[in-house]
């Protein structure tokens, strides 16, 4: 079972591989291909998590070479339902692009191999151990992601191009950081690194270093005020694309820095006198208020609901640097929540502008049909986003709130209360006009197509579901980060 995690890497690298060969004179296979590697790696994710659940972290050295010589990959938890949440969220998000995907890309072989680059790569990042494989696989999943937004043509080639080239400043601030650290210490190896930083941990090399990882992967993150990519590139995309990069990219770009952030700095640990864990929680809170002000100020679909998500990113980054179990389980939660969140937001959104070709508030004031099952999913996750029981949602802002006033950080969580009316506000919005009738026209129920109607329904149960099953994941999440 110890080569769960490079099987896991390779099922969706090795379709996207054989893709462009076996679809080339049978253009419809490249539909089922992408959907099967998939199928694949979410059961495989799933025999993963149980396998780390009943015995432990996974340690894998890719060549049979030990770290730190070798590379080594590390399969633990937060690994394990980080790559399940990942993997499950694409299949759904394929299979919702059925419904919406133009006839030119359903046919691509190119648009089918870069999904499947896109989620080896997260699946590469999310399991390395070591900085330096943590880049390359960042710049994987990044070329992937440039790729399909441009694949929208017209302005989303600007903004696919805009894209590239914060994305690419990010890596370089990210690798100058790792040849910094590689500098001070001679090694990557993150498990090595956290042996031998304490007695260097005021070298300036050191305190640059962790500067520069920082900032760069908060441009991957887009973490407020390092977010300019993120809105244009999230309104211009492919229908089909939005809710696979929403859901993501962005979470897993956190996921990297927190495990950079706890393999590497302890709690309580000052770095040339500056608290860090505090200091990233501030920012944190920064971008919880200012993501929701900017959300709430928005009248176009898309780019609200890109501005909650961002909003969401300083909520996870607040909870994961209080420094307790509390926070940082409540956080993780609360990230898996918010992948599945911003898939079903963007599913919708997309189906509105698919079915009725409804961009901001005011048009969809003007839509005549509704779907009864689109209306539901939207209540659903629009519960889940603002934190009320049932969904997932709450538990991880009450966990999040629990850990900041267990640290005694009264601020973090003013600031999760905050984001969370503001969040209030701008559904309220989006409700006053999802919900307006037409005066001159009779309004009906719309009619959507299966693969829309099952995605929907995937993500919505599975906020419920986590809600519901919410004491078991939670659990889990706390006692590996209590170790």
């Amino acid at each position: 079972m110890s080569s769960l995690p490079i099987l896991l890497f390779l099922v969706p690298f090795a379709a996207a591989v054989v893709m462009p060969m076996a679809t080339v004179k049978r253009r419809s296979w490249c539909q089922p291909i992408a959907t099967s590697a998939l199928v694949l790696t979410v059961l495989l994710a799933v025999v993963n998590l149980g396998v780390v659940a009943t015995h432990g972290t996974i340690e894998y050295a890719l060549g049979g070479w030990a770290a730190p010589i070798g590379i080594a990959w590390l399969d633990d938890p937060l690994a394990a339902i980080v790559v399940l949440t990942v993997s499950s969220v694409a299949l759904v998000s394929l299979i919702y692009g059925r419904a919406v995907v133009p006839a030119k890309l359903d046919r691509s072989a190119q648009y089918y191999t870069l999904v499947l680059v896109l989620i080896s790569g997260l699946i590469g990042i999310v399991f390395s151990a070591d900085l330096f494989n943590v880049f390359v696989f960042l710049e994987v999943a990044a070329l992937a992601g440039y790729a399909l937004v441009a694949a929208g043509g017209g302005k989303a080639l600007v903004y696919a191009f805009r894209y590239l080239l914060l994305g690419s400043f990010g890596a370089t601030l990210y690798l100058l950081g790792v040849g910094h650290l590689y500098a001070a210490t001679g090694t990557l190896n993150m498990a090595d690194l956290a042996t031998r930083l304490p007695e260097l941990i005021t070298s300036t090399a050191v305190v640059g270093g962790f500067m520069f990882m920082f900032i760069g992967l908060s441009i991957k993150m887009a973490l407020i005020p390092l977010h300019g990519w993120l809105p244009d590139a999230y309104e211009k995309a492919p229908q089909a694309v939005v809710p696979l990069l929403a859901s993501t990219v962005t979470k897993v770009a956190i996921v990297a820095w927190v495990r950079i952030e706890y393999s590497l700095i302890a709690p309580g640990v000052e770095v040339s006198r500056v608290p860090v864990l505090i200091v990233l929680e501030e920012i944190g809170v920064i971008a919880a208020l200012v993501g929701g002000a900017l959300a709430l100020n928005q009248t176009n679909l898309k780019r609200m609901f890109a501005y909650g998500g961002i909003s969401h990113i300083g909520l996870i980054l607040i909870g994961a640097s209080l420094g307790n179990a509390t926070g940082f389980a409540g956080a993780m939660f609360y990230l898996v929540n918010d992948a599945i969140m911003q898939a079903a937001l963007f599913m919708i959104a997309g189906a509105v502008l698919h079915y009725h070709g409804a961009h901001t508030l005011d048009d969809l004031r003007a839509v005549q049909s509704r779907s009864a099952w689109l209306t539901f999913g939207l209540v659903v996750v629009a519960i889940s986003m603002v934190g009320l029981p049932p969904t997932g949602g709450f538990f991880g802002k009450w966990n999040i709130i629990l850990g900041a006033l267990e640290a005694e950080h009264y601020l973090a969580a003013f600031a999760v209360v905050a984001s969370t009316l503001l969040t209030l506000a701008y559904f309220v919005k989006v409700f006053a006009a999802w919900f307006h009738q037409p005066a001159t026209t009779e309004t009906g129920e719309l009619q959507i197509s299966a693969p829309l109607g099952i995605s929907v329904g995937v993500v919505t149960v599975s906020l419920v579901a986590l809600g519901l099953w919410s004491d078991p994941v939670f659990q889990f999440l706390f006692d590996a980060s209590s170790r």
